[in-house]
C-alpha cells in the first residue's frame, strides 16, 4: 500500500517551560480525538489568549472542510475555552447546558479560520478576526455560545468568484462588528495599551498578510468609527504585540524578521 502523501493531523495545545534556553516539562493540555484527525493541511487555527480569570481561549480552523464549523461534535472551526491545566470551565456554554452532543471545550463556533484573538483591556471581552475567503474578513466580539455563521453566511465569495452562499445573515447567527471586502487577509490583532502611544489607547491594531499593512481601528460602542493605516508595504504581517518596553513588535511572515516600532523610529 502506498503511503499517504500527508500525515493526518490536528491541533494540540501544550504547555512547558523555558529553562536555560531549552524547552522542558512539556505537557499536553488539549488534544483532538485521533479519530478526528484529517489529511487537509489548511486552516489549523492556533491563536491563544488568556482572559482575566485565567481561562485559555484558542482557535481551530475549519480545515478547508467548511461545514464542520457548524458541527458541535467536531473541534474544527471553533473557539475553545479551557483552564490552564486542560480541564473544562463549568460555565462553558454547551457544557453548562449538558449538551452531550457538543464538545465541552467549545465557547463559540461557525469560524472559518480565526487568525487573531485578543482581550479588550477595559471590558475583558474576547475579540477575534476571521480570515475570510475572497473577501469577508471579519472582526468579531465573542460571546459564549455564539454561532459566527461560517459557511452559512459570509460577506465573501467562493474561490471562483461566485457566491458561496446567498445569505449574509441568518436567524441565530452573529453578525461581525466589521468586515473587509476585498479581503486584506486579516491576521493578528492587539489592543494598544502602550504608554508610548497614548493617543492610541484601547485602539485595535490589525495586521494584514495579503495587503502587507497594519491598521488602527478606533472603536466606539462596539463599532468601528475610524480606520487608519499606520504601516504599509513592509511584508506579510503575521503577528503584532506590545513589548515590556512599550514598543510594538511586528513579525513579518516569509521575510523572517521582526520590526520594533516606537513613536520616534522604526528599527529592525
Amino acid at each position: 500500500m502506498e503511503e499517504e502523501p500527508f500525515k493526518r493531523s490536528a491541533l494540540r495545545v501544550v504547555r512547558g517551560r523555558l529553562r536555560n534556553g531549552s524547552w522542558v516539562d512539556e505537557e499536553i493540555i488539549y488534544a483532538t480525538d485521533p479519530n478526528n484527525y484529517m489529511l487537509n493541511t489548511g486552516h489549523l487555527g492556533s491563536r491563544l489568549v488568556f482572559d482575566r480569570e485565567g481561562h485559555l481561549y484558542f482557535t481551530t480552523g475549519d480545515r478547508d472542510a467548511m461545514m464542520v464549523a457548524q458541527n458541535l461534535n467536531l473541534p474544527f472551526g471553533k473557539i475553545h475555552r479551557i483552564h490552564p491545566d486542560g480541564s473544562i470551565p463549568a460555565s462553558n456554554p454547551f457544557f453548562a447546558m449538558g449538551r452531550v452532543s457538543a464538545l465541552p471545550t467549545i465557547y463559540a463556533y461557525g469560524s472559518r479560520n480565526a487568525q487573531g484573538l485578543t482581550m479588550h483591556p477595559v471590558t475583558g471581552d474576547i475579540w477575534s478576526t476571521e480570515h475570510g475567503q475572497m473577501g469577508g474578513d471579519e472582526l468579531n466580539k465573542i460571546n459564549p455560545g455564539d454561532n459566527l455563521g461560517w459557511p452559512v453566511i459570509t460577506h465573501g465569495l467562493d474561490r471562483d468568484n461566485t457566491p458561496l452562499t446567498p445569505y449574509k445573515e441568518w436567524p441565530g447567527m452573529t453578525q461581525p462588528i466589521h468586515y473587509w471586502t476585498p479581503s486584506p487577509a486579516i491576521g493578528a490583532i492587539e489592543f494598544s495599551t502602550s504608554p508610548l502611544f497614548p493617543k492610541w489607547e484601547n485602539n485595535l491594531l490589525v495586521a494584514a498578510l495579503k495587503h502587507k499593512n497594519i491598521r488602527r481601528l478606533v472603536l466606539q460602542d462596539d463599532k468601528v468609527v475610524k480606520e487608519e493605516f499606520i504601516l504599509k508595504d513592509c511584508g506579510r504581517i503575521r503577528d503584532i504585540t506590545t513589548g515590556p518596553d512599550g514598543a510594538l513588535y511586528v513579525l513579518v511572515d516569509r521575510r523572517g524578521f521582526i520590526l520594533r516600532l516606537t513613536p520616534e523610529v522604526s528599527l529592525f
